[in-house]
This record gives structure tokens, sequence and C-alpha cells, in this order.
């Protein structure tokens, strides 16, 4: 393993030289054109979420092109590239900002018109892979089509840019006769969110922090997939460290925080060790998010699967030890054998109100004045405030969730404030697709979120959202690789606000072999 790991990188190169030489070279591309309007201040929710991060605003129109040559999983050598871009117009939004001499201003911000979404090379030698650039980045596990999103890596805002190294797939154990696999990964990464934070910010008095790394690491054990029955049990964890905090004061700059990155800091962002000396985040390295995950799956004779799967969200150490009852994503998927009028559905139920306790408190984070200890010597662990830190803006790329995106993201909050305002919530989801006519699909996805705020600052009331789309794709016969899709969706409540969009896309994808 230490082997094959030391020589990847080398391999990955060589393998990419002496395909290139070889006679034929597989392309795969892609262009498309879509538009989107809205009623609201933002695309509905099920028309942004769950798309990479590529469309956020009211109204728009853009174009994207990529081109990628595969990587071929079955060979012992072999690599993989790709590139896609993006260009267009979206809306603009007005977002609360204070300038320097303290008066409330107008903060209008939009979306680049142009920019790199993906950009990679990627190599593998038997089992292990290495990529480096940028690629989507998803669950790996849920149906990311019907599913309402990872809690962890949802693929919900865009791919960061890094490294990444793991299992090309499920491994067998030595010694275990194929009965028990391995599968995980483990990369850093930076977000690149062209200094989103910053530019969206509304600088009153509190704090935001830019130009963090990302660490995410994954592993899981499973028994075969060929057997009826499969068994997966693991789980995946993120953080965010590095970076500067800066903190303001009516639209003037009080002081800055600049967080460690550096061989250590990488080291404890992996482990979950304790912070830097520079201040920040000194009780530990970073804003760490994960869960624990388990799926049970079936498959019937005639090739129906049904499987049962939760994710346990955590924080901190309470959460890990499981002390936050029944928090987390439970769901149950049906996956029929062959194309049908109903070819899938995944139900899901989304908890976040327990948060390990409602309150919070560690003799060792408040002392008196001339440092000497409270009278209070007992412990309560609680408000976990899942996604949010005391040092960071929150689990966030561009504002969107990179966990669940049914927990609102910070690019709804028109204030500049850039953390949560709603992870004490609760929410169902519906997903279902399958085949009208052999060209001719449906997508349709619904869910029913109430929020009670976050456990450090609740909402005096409840809101409520309902969100929902139908999604047709049709890709006729006459035009190989032509597809036109059309949505329509809808937002309803308190949360985003009611809005009805509706969005149009038609893309083409082709491939072609070099080297003929």
């Amino acid at each position: 393993m230490r082997l094959q790991i030391r020589q990847l990188a080398f391999w990955l190169f060589a393998a990419a030289l002496a395909t290139s030489v070889r006679a034929e070279v597989g392309i795969d591309y892609e262009a498309g054109v879509e538009g989107n309007a809205g009623g609201g201040d933002f695309a509905p929710h099920y028309i942004m979420s769950g798309r990479g991060g590529t469309l956020t605003q009211r109204y728009g129109a853009q174009a994207h092109v990529a081109a990628w040559h595969t990587m071929d999983t079955t060979c012992r050598l072999s690599w993989g590239a790709g590139v896609e871009l993006w260009a267009g117009y979206q809306s603009s939004t007005t977002y609360a900002r204070y300038n320097e001499q303290g008066v409330l201003t107008d903060n209008k911000q939009h979306p680049a018109r142009a920019w790199v979404q993906q950009a990679w090379i990627e190599g593998k030698h038997r089992g292990v892979f290495l990529q480096l650039g940028m690629k989507h980045m998803a669950s790996p596990w849920l149906d990311n089509q019907l599913s309402s999103g990872d809690l962890i890596m949802s693929g919900n805002t865009r791919p960061p840019v890094g490294a990444r190294m793991g299992f090309i797939n499920p491994q067998n154990i030595p010694f275990l006769k194929g009965w028990v696999q391995i599968a995980g990964e483990i990369g850093y990464y930076r977000l690149g969110d062209g200094k989103w934070i910053d530019n969206h910010y509304g600088r009153r008095n509190e704090w935001a922090t830019s130009g963090y790394w990302f660490n995410y690491k994954n592993i899981y054990l499973s028994s075969p997939a060929h057997m009826p029955f499969q068994l997966i049990l693991g789980g995946q964890a993120s953080c965010q460290f590095g970076g500067t905090q800066r903190f303001y004061v009516a639209g003037v700059e009080q002081r800055s925080v600049k967080m460690e990155a550096d061989a250590k800091a990488f080291f404890r962002a992996l482990i979950a060790g304790s912070g830097g000396s520079g201040g920040g985040d000194h009780f530990v390295e970073g804003n760490h998010v994960g869960s624990w995950d388990i799926i049970g799956r079936y498959r019937f004779k005639n090739g129906i699967t049904l499987r049962a799967y939760h994710q346990t969200i955590w924080e901190d150490g309470s959460g890990i030890g499981f002390q936050n009852g029944f928090d987390g994503l439970w769901g149950l998927e049906y996956k029929a054998g062959k194309p049908s009028i109903v070819s899938g559905v995944v139900v899901e139920y989304i908890d976040m109100t327990n948060h390990s306790g409602a309150i919070h408190w560690s003799p060792d984070d408040s002392k008196h004045a001339d440092g000497t200890p409270t009278p209070i010597s007992h412990q309560t662990t609680g408000a976990d405030d899942y996604y949010n830190n005391y040092a960071y803006s929150g689990y966030q790329n561009r504002g969107q969730s990179i966990g669940s995106p049914l927990v609102r993201g910070p690019i709804y909050n028109l204030d500049g404030y850039q953390s949560f305002t709603d992870n004490l919530m609760r929410g169902f989801h519906v997903g279902i697709n399958g085949f009208i006519l052999p060209q001719l699909t449906y997508r349709v996805l619904c869910s029913y979120c109430r929020s009670w705020g976050t456990p450090v600052r609740p909402r005096a009331k409840a809101v409520n959202n309902t969100s929902a789309m139908l999604e047709l794709v049709y890709n006729p016969k006459q035009v190989a690789g032509l597809q036109v899709k059309a949505q329509m969706a809808l937002d309803r409540g308190d949360l985003r606000g009611d809005n009805t969009g509706a969005l149009v896309s038609v893309t083409y994808h082709g491939n072609l072999t070099l080297g003929k």
C-alpha cells in the first residue's frame, strides 16, 4: 500500500504520456445553454440546489462547454482529465453593508460572468487513485438526483481546488476472503470562493473569516456488493482551517486574526487536534463537521433494490459519541429493476433539533477577570450549532451549504450575516423519477421544513417552508446526444419566501476518438 502511494504521482503522468502516444484516445464533450426566471430574490430551492453552485440568482442566461477523458477503472494503470467552463449573465441581489463612515448602504452582488467550474487530471495504479485540480464532489453513497442531500458532502456547491487520493472503488481486505471491503479517500483543498465572503459580508458588529483551507475524508467498510444483502458502515468528516478572521464595528475593521496553516495545522485538521497558538481557533484546530453512516441494501431476484440509511451528524465529541439524540438524516430508497413509470423513490426525514442539548457550559470557557476559575465546576455539553463555528463563517462555499441544501445557507442573509441562521430544524423530503416515454423522463422533488433558528440565536416563532419541483427531460432519438430539459419549481413559506420559477436548457453530448 505504501509503495503504491509513493508511486502514484509518477504513474499519473506516466499513464497520460503512455496513453497519448497510443493509437486512440476517447474524448467526451458537451455544450449547453440554459435560461431561468423567477419571482424571488433567488432561484427556487430545487432549481439552485444540488447542481454544483452554477445557478443561484432570480433570472439569468448561461452557457457551458466541457471535455473530458474518462479514467478506465478496470485497468491496472489508467488516467483521466477534464475541463468545464461556464459563462453568462445572472441577476444581482442587494445585500446590506456598513461603509467606513458607519452608514448602511446597498451592496449589489452577482455571480461571476465567466468561470472555470472543473479542471482536473487524475490517475490510478491498481486500486489507488490520485486526483489534482477541481472536480465535482458529491455524496459517496446517496442518490444525488433524488435525495435531499448528504449532510457532509452534498454536491451543492462549486468544487474546491486541491489534491485528493484514496481507493478507486471498494477493495478487498487481505485475509478476509472478500467478505469485507474497504473504501475511503482524503483530500486537502482551497475553496476558491473568489472573495465571496468578503464581498457579501455586512461589516456590522460581527466578524467573518475567509481564505481558509478545507480537508475532507471518508472511510467505509462493507460486505460484498454482489450479495443480495449488503451492509455499509463508516463515516466522513470535514474541517475548515487556516484563514483570516476580521472583526468589524459599524463598517470599520477593528482587528484581524490570522489562523495558522502550517504543517502542524494540516495534521491537526486531519485528526481534530488542539488548536493553534495564534488565536481564533485556539480550542480545536478549525471547524470540524462529520457524520457516522450506516446503509443496508437488499436486492431482489427481479432486480428491485431497497435501501435504508442513516447519517448521524456531529460537530464535536458529544455528537461523535451519539449524545445528540435523533439528529441526522433518515432515508428509504426504492429502485426498480428496469426502466418504468416509477424507476426510483426516495423518502427522507432530517432532524437537527437536539444539538447534544439546548445549552453549553464549560468551566474552562469562562473565568473571572483575574483569570481564576468560576465556582461552577460542572460541564454541560450541548448547543452544537451544526455548520456554525465561533471562528469560521459557517460550513459554506459562496453562501451555499456544503452539507444538506435543506439547511438554508448564508446566501439568503440579505443583512450580510455570514453564518447559518436556521440549523435548528426538521424536514421531510420525497424524490421520484421514472419514464413517461422511452425518450421522456420526469423527476419530482418535494420537501417541507420547519425551523426554530439556531441553538445560540433561536427564533421567537418557528418558520416553515415548502419547496417542490417538476422536471421533464426529452432525449430525441432522431438526434443522439441532444437533451432538452424543463424545470418548474416553487417555494412557499417564511423561511425562503414565496417564489415561483422555471428553467429551460438544451445540451448536446458527444464523443470522439483522437489518433484514429
